[in-house]
């Protein structure tokens, strides 16, 4: 049975012979020639059967056991160099840098960090074309992000690395903004502390400054209804850092370039690059000189404590200048020899206002101005609002919440102090 060519035999018993068997077996059966015959078929042996064999099954045994130690290693090797590659991966370190920067007890906020060579890429290397603006802080770029599967564009601000106190102020505005929300102001979607850059991700306001919108170029003035929701929509949103954030907030440096307008011309207010933090029981702060000439309250000079009440003066300024579409310096013409008046009080728009309002001749102001004629009445109440906030002393100047209870028309405006005194001095 040993021949590997042999598939069956036949062994005669009576002669102890046997006689062996070639495939293809024919003519198998069993007849009276056959007696004392036995047939022999050669079957090959089952898996089971094979292993029953002492050789076989330890042949066996021994490459099971050494495919079971390769899976072995091959998986441990795999975890090993996965974790190697995953430690070392961009994202993960950015993960990892982005998770101590949000638990970070100074900062206190989770907006997304944004890689450097994100930003880089959304505003084409800080192209001098992207530039929208600069601060006093730094530069301002367009740019477009891929966030959740959507095309977004941003307002990419980008700290100058020579300002001494750009870190300061980088953290002054994630603290800031990262305590805020309202539709009022312009919303921060991240920041980049990558090395030394320090950057902030706004989102991007499309119709660019109020100033833009008010002095433009063409001579095209805003319709006087949108001007009146944009007034509104300054005075709620200083109104919310004010009073209503857990962290009463003084922008310090309210104008129309820091006031943004989004795709529908909501007005939002923008750069709390020069915000002064109070704690919860603080009315009073002091600090460096801050804001724009024109619009810096009078205390700013005399190195008195700073209350909320320096940007209810530059929100009186520039109510004026929303309502009558001038700057708050501007050469003012009139053909009229006793209405002109002085040149000084003509290139400052607030003594323009206050000397119409004594000689009770304001339309002067708006007299090119169909829309504002036609709704004088609001025009002339908006204007006295302004002169509210305007007032030298601080403790004579409303609040937020009451100037814009007086441009809601809930409270009545009344004479203002300084109009008053104007009144009696002459």
């Amino acid at each position: 049975m040993d021949d590997c060519n042999i598939i069956a035999a036949t062994y005669n018993s009576s002669t102890s012979t046997c006689a062996k068997k070639r495939m293809p077996l024919l003519n198998a059966r069993n007849s009276s020639s056959s007696k004392g015959q036995k047939a022999l078929l050669k079957v090959a042996y089952s898996n089971n059967e094979f292993n029953t064999f002492g050789v076989s099954k330890k042949k066996s045994f021994n490459v099971r056991v050494f495919l079971k130690v390769m899976v072995a290693i091959s998986a441990t090797l795999a975890c090993f160099f996965g974790a190697l590659a995953a430690y070392y991966h961009p994202y993960v370190k950015r993960l990892t840098r982005r998770k101590k920067f949000l638990n970070a007890t100074d900062i206190g906020i989770n907006f997304r960090e944004f890689t450097f060579d994100e930003l880089h890429e959304a505003t084409d290397g800080f192209n001098v074309s992207r530039i929208l603006g600069k601060g006093s802080s730094g530069k301002v770029y367009r740019g477009t992000l891929i966030i959740d599967d959507a095309e977004i564009g941003i307002a990419v601000k980008k700290l100058e690395k020579k300002i001494e106190k750009s870190e300061n102020e980088f953290m002054t505005e994630l603290k800031i903004i990262g305590l805020t929300h309202h539709k009022n102001l312009v919303k921060l979607l991240g920041f980049c502390m990558e090395n030394n850059h320090r950057i902030l991700v706004y989102e991007l306001m499309p119709n660019g400054a109020l100033s833009s919108l008010l002095f433009g170029q063409k001579g095209e003035k805003p319709q006087w209804i949108q001007r009146v929701e944009m007034a509104l929509g300054i005075a709620k949103g200083l109104l919310y850092l004010h009073e209503e954030c857990e962290t009463q907030i003084i922008h310090c440096d309210i104008k129309p370039q820091n006031v943004l307008l989004d795709a529908n011309h909501v007005a939002k207010i923008a750069d709390f690059g020069l915000s002064k933090l109070l704690n919860k029981d603080q009315t009073r702060t002091n600090t460096n000189f801050r804001g724009t000439i024109g619009y810096i309250a009078p205390e700013w000079l005399r190195n008195s404590p700073i209350t909320a009440k320096v940007d209810v003066f530059s929100f009186g300024v520039m109510l004026l200048e929303i309502i009558c579409c001038r700057r708050h310096v501007e050469s003012y013409q009139s053909h009229d020899e006793d209405e002109r008046g002085s040149e000084d009080d003509d290139l400052v728009l607030v003594n323009l206002v206050l000397r119409c309002m004594v000689s009770k001749k304001l339309e002067i102001v708006v007299s090119d101005d169909l829309e504002v004629l036609n709704d004088f009445k609001r025009f002339e109440q908006m204007a006295l609002v302004g002169l509210w906030c305007l007032h030298p002393n601080p403790t004579l100047r409303p609040s937020m919440k009451k100037v814009t209870q007086m441009l809601e028309g809930t409270v009545e405006v009344g004479v203002p102090p300084l109009l008053n005194d104007e009144i009696m001095a002459n």
